[in-house]
């Protein structure tokens, strides 16, 4: 199996349907590597720690973390179940960007961003990053957000284990589509 299926399959069941090996994640998100990796050969894949390990720390998005003993493992964030990371509220910079295929712009200019079915809206320190992220829906469009207003007007925002900066709602009036820098 290779490292792609595994970290697609790790982003299911740790971010959205861990019932799917089954397994259960405490309150942080944090599941037993025993246990997945017991689960997941249970299920006929090719797994082991040091696999599990590999797929951790080449994850281009960084999207899992390992516990500082290598017997726990979570995902940085897109969960769509109820989750506490225990992050602490962070001062954003000036400015983010959020990748979204053009198809939801209309939308996006009415509502706002919105978390949808996830816990948080996520956004990039950069153009580059926001642009693969609405690569993978279709044509991609970048929006700014202006962070530092909304920071100032009471939002608040986390900064994931990965970098990617979280909020629960981007107001219209912080957004403005971006240059491509």
């Amino acid at each position: 199996m290779n490292t792609k299926r595994i970290s697609k399959f790790l982003s299911l069941v740790l971010r959205h349907k861990p019932e799917a090996l089954p397994i259960v994640l405490d309150d942080q998100g944090w599941a037993d590597l025993d246990e997945i990796i017991e689960k997941m050969q249970g299920k006929g894949m090719k797994v082991d720690q040091a696999i599990i390990q590999s797929v951790v720390a080449n994850n281009d998005k960084q999207r899992f973390r390992l516990d500082l003993a290598n017997r726990r493992i979570r995902a940085n964030q897109g969960h769509s179940i109820d989750i506490d990371l225990a992050l602490e509220p962070s001062i954003p910079p000036n400015e983010l960007f959020h990748g979204t295929a053009t198809r939801f712009l209309d939308s996006i200019m009415e509502k706002g961003l919105i978390r949808g079915s996830r816990q948080h809206v996520h956004l990039s320190l950069d153009i580059g990053t926001a642009t693969k992220v609405g690569s993978r829906h279709g044509k991609p469009t970048i929006l700014k957000v202006d962070a530092q207003a909304m920071h100032q007007q009471g939002f608040v925002f986390y900064v994931s284990e990965n970098g990617v900066w979280l909020t629960d709602h981007v107001p219209v009036p912080f957004l403005t589509k971006a240059d491509n820098r």
